[in-house]
């Protein structure tokens, strides 16, 4: 039997594993597409929001490609108003880290594993994110979709991280997520860890009461 490797590296996602969400997410997305007339009440709205629900963890560019599939310069628009709302949103309430979160990241850091932080938002709204936590200093690495030809579900976010930290072996990396395509990125890419902290569709299999920080967590202590 082929030995595993220890875990050299943990990919943590932010929304839902690492960063409260508090409805900003949707608020954003809702604010974003009204400035292209989808507005609430309407069944148009409710098609497009039951979308966004549909694509959680993928690239926020992406979603709105899908909102608006004919008209590409609709969703570039709905895609910067986006990063706007977001981006008021941090400013007025900012951003709250998950229960655990800090600790879990010092834990793993401490144990010398390295950290890569993956997001769906653009490079921008992630750094105001990181810039209002604070948390430069606790990851190794912070990766965008506008960074890599793909964002999750496809495996490049996961990927980069493991080719810029110089990974030998994709087995020796952890991968925890709170979306399908999240998780889905992280088998694809290969890696010998992926764990789920909300038990949905297919999050299921690797869900448990842990949840995903934790859980890497004790794969990252079996060095």
């Amino acid at each position: 039997m082929t030995e595993i490797p220890p875990v050299t590296l943990v990919c943590c996602g932010v929304i839902g594993t690492t960063v409260a969400d508090n409805g900003m997410v949707e608020r954003a997305y809702s604010e974003a597409i009204a400035t292209q007339g989808v507005v609430t009440g309407t069944s148009a709205y409710a098609r497009s929001m039951a979308g966004v629900h549909r694509s959680r963890g993928q690239y926020t560019l992406d979603v709105m490609h899908s909102l608006f599939p004919e008209n590409q310069p609709r969703a570039q628009a709905a895609q910067l108003a986006f990063d706007r709302s977001y981006g008021a949103a941090i400013g007025r309430t900012g951003v709250a880290a998950v229960p655990g979160a800090e600790l879990a990241l010092d834990k793993l850091r401490g144990s010398g594993v390295r950290v890569c932080l993956i997001s769906g938002f653009s490079k921008k709204v992630f750094a105001s994110v990181l810039d209002a936590l604070g948390w430069w200093d606790k990851i190794d690495l912070a990766v965008s979709p506008d960074e890599t030809p793909r964002g999750a579900p496809a495996p490049d976010l996961v990927l980069t991280a493991m080719l810029r930290l110089g990974v030998d072996d994709v087995r020796e990396t952890a991968v925890a997520m709170s979306t399908e395509a999240g998780v889905k990125a992280g088998r694809r890419a290969g890696a010998g860890v992926v764990a789920a902290s909300k038990p949905e569709s297919e999050l299921q299999e690797v869900n448990n009461k842990l949840g995903a920080l934790k859980k890497a967590i004790l794969f990252a202590e079996e060095i």
